[in-house]
């Protein structure tokens, strides 16, 4: 296989965020299989359009059914609000197409089974959008890991924080509507949080959290994409039915301890996301805002030398990061979404399942649930329980 066609459902924040890694892949990747950005999906016809302009697909459409229908169409790309994923993933997957589906999986635990069941069933490719595990810094943390240098790990704490929502005036976007987006900071910003740690230490076996929702009410929008909105100043409101802030404890599976948090109401931060791993022999501390750089200290330096130290995760020594840039030359969160798409085309390669799958996605969401039943709860939850 030298090229792949993809049908991509979605054209706001994250259609952008996808189209640009497909075009960017065989720019820097030329050995892999090349994307061919066919069509892209959106309700409406006109952005639809606009969309694939100024993104560079071939064909637009506002039909997703005939879309994931058409013989041409190798890949479904599915970046629709999460109320949307389950139904094209699984007709998608019936369809005989490869997967690739944003986070976090579905709205339920139940639903994103019923997902992986589907791709599992069809024997596709499936992949899911969690982009953070392919920053280099963070790559060179899982390295430092596995590869045994910061010891037995005793410690995970994370936390991914934002403010663009404390201004209660700021109208009630899809991402604020359990409906449409299934939770709130927890299931957005919490499920990378969650995947980060299923990656760098293992499973997670029981949790008990707490949360909140600051502002109960909020304008009603005239339009929303991303992590904007308009029409904010409308006298008619609708109730907030999410969260803005949750965090939780959790005890791993490997006896390490775990701490995680999640909020849209932290002032003063745009997007701070971030890990600290504790080990007998050393630690890492890693912070995407600064994603070319990775902080580590080892326990074994010389006492006149011992202290965190900058390491910039830019050489050749470090994954991706030859195929862009001089050392020493940063890469942005853009890249990430490249990196993805390349372990999908060394998957199709090499007859495997890339990695992050479905499996991945359902583990996430086992655990986003537990913690939501710890709230109700209030007592620790064993996520195997669900």
């Amino acid at each position: 296989m030298n090229s792949l066609n993809i049908g991509m459902v979605g054209y706001k924040f994250m259609g952008k965020a996808h189209s640009n890694g497909y075009r960017a892949l065989p720019m820097f990747f030329p050995d892999r299989i090349k994307p061919n950005m066919k069509v892209i999906c959106g309700r409406n016809t006109e952005a639809a359009e606009a969309a694939a302009t100024q993104f560079g697909w071939e064909e637009h459409t506002s039909d997703w059914k005939e879309l994931v229908s058409r013989d041409d169409i190798d890949l479904i790309d599915i970046n629709a609000p999460s109320n949307a994923h389950k139904e094209i993933a699984i007709a998608a997957a019936g369809a005989g197409k490869h997967l690739y589906c944003e986070k976090p999986l579905a709205l339920s635990l139940k639903d994103s089974r019923e997902m992986l069941e589907a791709a599992e069933g069809a024997g596709v490719k499936h992949m899911v959008g969690f982009n953070y595990r392919f920053t280099p810094a963070v790559l060179l943390a899982k390295k430092l890991i596995d590869d045994g240098r910061l010891g037995d790990i005793h410690h995970f704490r994370a936390w991914f924080l934002q403010d663009w929502l404390v201004d209660p005036d700021f109208p009630l976007a899809w991402r604020l509507q359990k409906e449409i987006a299934g939770s709130g900071a927890h299931g957005d910003l919490g499920a990378h949080l969650i995947d980060m740690a299923h990656f760098l230490i293992g499973e997670i076996s029981d949790v008990i959290g707490m949360s909140e929702t600051f502002i109960k009410e909020r304008p009603l929008p005239d339009e929303t994409a991303g992590l904007s909105a308009t029409g904010g100043l409308s006298s008619k409101t609708g109730p907030v039915t999410v969260d803005d802030a949750t965090l939780f404890l959790a005890r791993f599976a490997n006896g390490a301890l775990g701490s995680f948090e999640a909020t849209r109401f932290a002032t003063g931060h745009r997007s701070t996301n971030s890990f600290e791993i504790n080990g007998s022999k050393g630690s890492v501390i890693f912070d995407f805002e600064r994603m070319n750089e990775l902080q580590v200290y080892f326990t074994d330096d010389q006492d006149d030398v011992q202290g965190f130290r900058r390491v910039l995760a830019t050489d050749p020594a470090h994954a991706y990061a030859g195929a862009w840039w001089p050392a020493g030359h940063p890469i942005g969160y853009e890249h990430t979404f490249t990196h993805a798409f390349v372990e999908f085309m060394d998957a199709l390669q090499e007859d495997r399942q890339p990695v992050p799958n479905f499996n991945d996605g359902v583990k996430c969401q086992q655990v986003l649930e537990a913690v939501e039943l710890s709230i109700k709860q209030r007592k620790w939850i064993e996520v195997s329980s669900l």
